[in-house]
């Protein structure tokens, strides 16, 4: 790809993470504030101090800060999914844009939001303790971390052993491998378990449940959409491509017959 290609890939890529972020958005407004609401209440019955004049009032972060965060979001990881993708276009397999843009977002959704969620879910407020926040933080993205290199190792294993395996067992020997190592990494990291006794088990369920949907709403309307965004812009040239060199074989075919009619 040259960098033509790439810098439109990459607005497309932003352009399908923000469109996507709008029903990410309903759906976390819909779903996921109620649980947070709760949590809040919950933190204000047990709490013995008298909380200051809000800087943000609870509703505004409801809805444009809600909104503000989700579709910024999805700029940022639109981007960087796309630019995963012209890496990945045509080094992972056979496939076409709107295959490899799912393959993809879907990758990205397993390493970023699956495997860490497993280990470290998200909490609503006052179920955790705010003194280790920085701690839980990065243990977070040390999951992260872990979890995108692994995925990377596995597909690099995946191609590696296809030419002895097949390629079915070869990708059924490095999702194996995918799995064995997240497990250990899960087993060695610590466990955060901070929610008090009486925290609403409910609460916290409805919360966890939201955060994931929220996200696999995101990441599949960002592979869908991109799909059909990045086939637009790749095919058209190839199209183009080809109508020119069957245009030169054309010409070359009118031209032998010419001169063997001559």
């Amino acid at each position: 790809m040259n960098s033509v290609t790439i810098r439109t890939l990459l607005v497309r890529g932003m352009l399908a993470g923000v469109i996507a972020g709008i029903p990410a958005f309903a759906l976390a407004y819909l779903i996921g504030e109620p649980s947070v609401d709760a949590a809040i209440a919950f933190e204000e019955s047990h709490s013995h101090e008298h909380g200051g004049a809000e800087l943000v009032t609870r509703s505004v972060q409801a809805t444009a800060g809600l909104a503000t965060g989700t579709l910024v979001f999805g700029i940022a990881v639109g981007g960087i999914a796309a630019l995963a993708f012209c890496f990945a276009l045509g080094r992972i397999g056979r496939f076409g844009p709107r295959a490899t843009a799912a393959l993809v977002a879907g990758g990205a959704f397993v390493t970023t939001c699956l495997v860490p969620f497993l280990k470290y879910p998200a909490n609503p407020p006052a179920s955790t303790d705010a003194e280790t926040l920085n701690q839980r933080t990065a243990l977070f993205f040390l999951m992260i971390a872990l979890t995108v290199l692994l995925g990377v190792g596995a597909i690099i294993l995946g191609r590696r052993l296809a030419p002895r395996l097949g390629n079915w067992n070869a990708s059924v020997t490095a999702c194996a491998a995918f799995v064995g190592t997240v497990a250990l990494a899960m087993v060695f990291l610590p466990v955060v378990d901070e929610t008090p006794a009486d925290f609403p088990a409910t609460v916290l369920w409805e919360f966890r449940m939201a955060a994931f949907a929220i996200q696999a709403m995101l990441w599949a309307g960002f592979g869908l959409l991109f799909g059909y965004l990045a086939e637009r812009a790749l095919l058209p040239r190839r199209e183009h491509s080809e109508r020119t060199e069957s245009g030169a074989e054309d010409g070359v075919k009118q031209e032998s017959a010419a001169s063997t009619a001559s």
